[in-house]
């Protein structure tokens, strides 16, 4: 098996991965002052997610069943951030007359309202989710996010299954 296809190794690069791309965003907003939006703030918060499993997976470095655990945390990140992604992405590719108005700022509804109402505030999404600001090939940030998380999901199933076979 290949070295990074073990798991701890995998693990340990999903954090490295997780961490970068987390760190990517911060230099994009404080450096370049590209704005997060509602949406960007929660893929965010996903990437943390699955960075910090991933780092306590490859610093645990379990047996079988604990790693299959770690990886279910580490899946359950990934479904969440696919699904703000995909809905991020959804709202991008609206056309202009179907993009939902400009709403508050993420801030002022996390002072203002219950979290519950600002989730559902956040993923109806607003006109500043719509904006594509940042493109690399073709794709805009929430698409590479969606790329990223779909990646995550997939090796880290087949990372699992092939530790699982060489055990055998």
């Amino acid at each position: 098996m290949a070295v990074f296809f073990r798991p701890r190794v995998w693990f340990f690069l999903v954090a490295v991965a997780c961490a970068a791309m987390v760190g990517y965003a911060l230099y994009v907003q404080h450096v370049e002052f590209l704005e997060p939006c509602p949406l960007c703030v929660f893929q965010r918060i996903a990437f943390m997610w699955i960075g910090a499993v991933s780092l306590l997976a490859a610093l645990h470095n379990p047996g079988t069943t604990g790693r299959w655990v770690y990886g279910l945390f580490l899946a359950l990140g990934s479904i969440a951030g696919m699904s703000i992604a995909g809905r991020h992405v959804w709202l991008q590719n609206l056309p202009p007359d179907q993009v939902p108005d400009c709403g508050m700022g993420l801030n002022y509804m996390l002072e203002t309202m219950p979290f519950g109402q600002v989730l559902s505030e956040v993923f109806y999404g607003s006109g500043e989710c719509a904006e594509v600001d940042w493109m690399l090939f073709g794709l805009s940030m929430p698409a590479w996010t969606l790329l990223w998380y779909t990646g995550f999901t997939v090796v880290t199933i087949i990372v699992l299954i092939a530790a699982q076979k060489t055990k055998a």
